[in-house]
């Protein structure tokens, strides 16, 4: 119970921040769809980078950050020689491939399509390289269960991403048709997009002057047996990753490639929309970053199976909350993107439902992870990436974005099935799958109603109807699994 409690209270931090920060981060949605237009490919250039980023950052941090939790609260183990161990491994291999990058710069661009614009991806790849060392001390802010710091860090990062992203794409602009020689000084309206990688980057490597505290006071020691039983545990780790980043980020690097025509417009379309969905991802990224130093922590205790399984129901409840949220008030929340992008929102419902099974995906993983065996996160990773690539290969000439969607649906929707179902031989857990399988259906049915509202009603009336909806979803939940006397403080009244 104290595992839980403890769980919520840092879910709570994680959320808050990871929610905040994602509010706040949206405000870069409306004002790319808005300055860049659909047909000029804009917002498809960034769609397209920042899924290399995302995928570059699985290379570079190569499963170190889950390596460091096992081995720091491994028995016989010395936390601060594991922690410096991995910052010097981290940091040497980013600076390699800063250097390689900035070699073959010219190369690496063209063969990327951004031969008229190699600045795109040296900023980019540079950013990228930061990001991954700063992980390191942002794993061991989680470690020493520092909520509060890591929270404000990355409230930071977005905070000052989005003050320079509107000086540059909304208040420069404006200034620089009245004063051009002034604000021609630290504005060229020539360098368009190419603002938003720069500010990335700068925004990036501003954030590491704070992590002076975790980067010394210490001595650094690099233990080489340490490092070379890190590598084992973490090879497959990396196979895992790379194989969970392509399913979220395949489709948006190859539709250029599969769709030359139009590419750059559609994956803007679909990357714009795409980000309404993001709450998903949200709340998964908070979840995980409160649960797993506690599953690793308590992995000994006798009822720490129990706790998982309790886990899993809240988490998947909570998260088909969240889905009935987004798709009930739509008409609300697609004002989040331009105008100009919303013939895309019909990939939505189907992008949440693919980041639900992949929360599910991350929770069932942990059976192998604390049993050492990491080559099953590999196995099924790439079962699901393999149906994802092939989904998209045969159906995005033809379908478009409607095929990416479908694609990570199915995706993630394998390698879920697949770790659930040796995972129940391996290591079982006793989840609760009628008790979820009935939220899944209700949630299924309340959408099923929504969506067959008259499309002739206004929006308040069907946001009203839909309001109905959700609270017959909350009314169960209250009466079946979360009792409002359970509540803090305010519980008490309800007893």
């Amino acid at each position: 119970m104290a595992s839980l409690k403890a769980l919520a209270k840092d879910t709570a931090i994680y959320g808050l921040s990871s929610i905040i920060g994602r509010f706040l981060n949206y405000l870069l949605v409306p004002i790319y769809t808005a300055k860049l237009s659909v047909e000029s490919g804009g917002y498809g250039v960034i769609t397209n980078v920042y899924a290399y980023v995302a995928l570059l950052m699985v290379l570079l941090t190569y499963g170190m950050e889950t390596t460091f939790f096992r081995f720091a609260n491994k028995e016989g183990e010395k936390p601060m020689e594991v922690y410096s161990t991995t910052l010097i491994s981290v940091g040497t291999s980013s600076l390699l491939f800063v250097a390689l990058v900035l070699s073959f710069l010219h190369p690496i661009a063209s063969a990327m399509g951004y031969a008229d614009h190699p600045e795109y991806i040296g900023l980019m790849f540079c950013c990228v390289a930061i990001d991954a060392f700063q992980a390191i001390p942002f794993v061991f802010l989680r470690y020493q269960k520092k909520a509060i710091k890591f929270a404000t860090l990355k409230l930071l990062f977005i905070v000052m991403s989005i003050l320079l992203n509107l000086c540059y794409f909304v208040w420069f602009p404006e200034l620089y048709q009245s004063y051009p020689e002034i604000i021609g000084q630290i504005y060229n309206p020539q360098v368009g997009v190419g603002y938003a990688f720069g500010i990335n980057l700068l925004c990036t490597a501003s954030i590491t002057v704070w992590f002076t505290p975790e980067l010394t006071g210490f001595k650094y020691k690099f233990n080489k047996q340490l490092w070379h039983r890190m590598m084992i545990y973490a090879a497959p780790l990396i196979i895992f990753g790379l194989a969970g980043i392509l399913n979220q980020t395949a489709d948006k690097i190859l539709f250029p490639w599969l769709r030359p025509e139009d590419g750059k417009v559609q994956l803007g379309i679909y990357g714009a929309a795409s980000k309404i969905a993001m709450i998903m991802a949200m709340i998964t990224q908070a979840f995980r970053f409160a649960y797993e130093p506690i599953v690793f922590g308590n992995a000994k205790e006798k009822d720490a199976k129990k706790m998982y399984a309790n886990a899993m129901k809240f988490f998947l409840i909570f998260t088909l909350m969240a889905f009935l949220c987004v798709v009930f008030y739509m008409d609300i929340l697609k004002h989040i993107i331009g105008s100009g992008y919303w013939e895309g929102l019909k990939v939505v419902p189907i992008v949440m439902a693919a980041e639900i099974m992949m929360g599910i995906y991350f929770n069932l993983s942990f059976w192998y992870k604390l049993i050492d065996e990491t080559k099953w996160g590999a196995i099924f990773s790439l079962a699901g990436c393999a149906v994802l690539i092939l989904i998209n290969i045969i159906f995005v000439p033809t379908l478009g974005y409607m095929a990416c969607a479908w694609a990570g649906f199915a995706g993630y929707a394998t390698a879920m099935t697949l770790s659930y179902v040796v995972g129940q031989k391996r290591n079982p857990i006793n989840y609760d799958i009628k008790g979820m399988s009935v939220y899944v259906m209700l949630t299924l049915l309340l959408f099923a109603i929504s969506t067959s509202l008259p499309a002739e009603w206004n929006m308040w009336l069907r946001m009203g109807v839909n309001t109905l909806l959700l609270l017959v979803f909350v009314v169960y939940l209250v009466k079946k699994d979360f009792p409002l006397k359970n509540l803090p403080v305010v519980g008490k009244y309800f007893r």
